[in-house]
């Protein structure tokens, strides 16, 4: 089992990720709405303006503050490393 950071010290399992999307489409928000309904939401942003959606395969949705492009490389094993700009949002939060 592989472990994803998805920002301020989350994790997800990366075996049950399916899709990695933006938010900023009306079917993604219908997505996020009815997932809200069913109690089947997850939000990992902290308050923060979200910009990731991840998709589980059991249903379940995981609000980010991460971008995409971020989750992504991090999944792929690209990118272990917090940037600068994500380290000083969790210093702001924390």
């Amino acid at each position: 089992m592989k472990l994803i950071n998805i920002g301020f010290g989350n994790m997800v399992n990366s075996a049950r990720i399916v899709a990695v999307i933006s938010p900023e489409s009306a079917p993604v928000k219908r997505i996020i709405s009815d997932t809200r309904d069913r109690g089947d939401l997850v939000d990992a942003t902290y308050g923060r303006r979200t910009r990731a959606v991840i998709i589980c395969d059991s249903g379940h949705v995981i609000l980010s503050a991460l971008q995409p492009e971020t989750v992504t490389a991090r999944l792929t094993g690209k990118d272990d490393k917090l940037t600068k700009e994500e380290e000083n949002e969790e210093e702001e939060a924390g």
